[in-house]
């Protein structure tokens, strides 16, 4: 099974960003994030949205 979301680190080195860059992104609704426990996870789904994004601009 393919992984449907990613911790703050891991999706911060996948981007080449900060976690506080992360952080940012949740604030303002650009990625997606999940709340599992005392976890926080982004999903895949909107990491892939967000690149396609910037790749257009």
């Amino acid at each position: 099974m393919d992984e449907i979301a990613y911790s703050i680190n891991r999706t911060a080195r996948a981007l080449g960003v900060g976690r506080s860059t992360i952080y940012k992104l949740i604030k303002t609704g650009q990625i997606d994030a999940l709340k599992i426990g005392t976890r926080t996870l982004i999903t895949t789904e909107s990491i892939a949205r967000l690149t396609e994004v910037h790749r257009s601009n």
